[in-house]
Parts: C-alpha cells; structure tokens; sequence
C-alpha cells in the first residue's frame, strides 16, 4: 500500500511534513528519455521480482496509468527503513501499520515506489520522515 506523509497526524497544517521529498521531477526527466528512444524498455522496466509482488499483493492501485506500457494502472508500495527493522525495510501494507510505527522514538524514513505490475516499470516517487504522532518529523520523541 501506498501512503501519503500527510496520513500521519503529525502533518503540518498546509499537508506537508518536513523531510518530504518529491522525485516527480526526476520521474518525468526518466519518461521523457525513454519516449525520445534515449533509454529502451529494458533500462527502465526492471522491477525485482519481491517488489512486483509486493504491488500485486498490497500496492496502493492510482487512477494513473503506467507512463511506459500504458496497459495498466500504477501501483504504489511503501516500505519503511530505520534501526531495528531487516535491512530490505519493512513493507507498510496498512495506514494503522505506518500510524503504529510513527509512535515509536525511532528514526524512521518512509519510501513509496511506483510499479507497473504489467510491464515492470518502477521509480521511487517519494521519500518522508516516519514522526511520532504530534511531533515534528525527524525528531526523536522524549516520552
């Protein structure tokens, strides 16, 4: 499942958390390459075979079709990293999964990729500080 970093309730009033990072930009720059032919199907479909079914499985599916097959709808997977998790992160499949781990005092960085789960197109879409409910992001709680 997908999240957005204003699910938590520590979201500033204008929606947006500090440490919030968009690769929007950096999405449409890949996109635009592989229309112009600069980059082949293979440079950009590549998607590992847990992150495939992870988005099968418990991705987030979006109203957005896949920029590069067009077959399909994109699927957003959000996994969490920080101390005392596996190293390959933890897959959030639930918003009271993520809320859970926001209460915790450790740092805490969420990822949320995109997947085509049809041709196998993914990009890292954003990246967001996992904070304890009500507290700035980044910080560590002192409770």
């Amino acid at each position: 499942m997908g999240f957005r970093p204003e699910s938590l309730r520590g979201a500033t009033a204008a929606g947006q958390v500090a440490g919030h990072v968009d690769y929007r930009l950096a999405r449409n720059a890949v996109v635009s390459e592989f229309r112009k032919g600069r980059l082949s199907r293979l440079d950009v479909c590549d998607a590992h075979p847990e992150l495939l079914r992870a988005a099968g499985s418990v991705g987030e599916e979006t109203p957005e079709e896949c920029p590069i097959c067009e077959e399909d709808r994109v699927r957003l997977v959000s996994y969490v990293f920080g101390a005392r998790l596996p190293p390959s992160g933890k897959l959030v499949s639930t918003r009271a999964e993520l809320a859970k781990l926001s209460r915790t005092d450790r740092h805490l960085a969420c990822y949320v990729v995109e997947v085509c789960p049809t041709c196998s197109w993914n990009h890292l879409a954003q990246t967001f500080a996992v904070a304890r409910s009500g507290g700035p992001a980044g910080r560590r709680a002192t409770t």
